[in-house]
């Protein structure tokens, strides 16, 4: 299962995770509140969780309920505006 990144993200954006990430599963515009994760593209190797800075980034089965959306958010981002 891919990672997610979830609301912690919001209003910070910090692009440590874009930098360590093999396959650039990780994205999102300049006008974008947060980052996601093309659910496509992740292998799932889980550095990008480590190095957020904000703790924002989990593996979809350890995302807490609370923020459960964010995973169909994410996936949806990627369908609407690509790579």
């Amino acid at each position: 299962m891919a990672y997610v990144i979830a609301e912690p993200c919001i209003g910070h954006k910090d692009l440590s995770c874009t930098v360590v990430c093999p396959t650039e599963a990780i994205g999102g515009r300049p006008s974008d509140p947060q980052l996601y994760i093309d659910p496509d593209l992740c292998i799932h190797y889980g550095l990008c969780a480590s190095v957020c800075p904000v703790g924002a980034i989990f593996p979809q089965e350890d995302l807490p309920e609370a923020w459960a959306a964010y995973a169909e958010g994410n996936r949806d981002y990627f369908r609407r505006w690509g790579a």
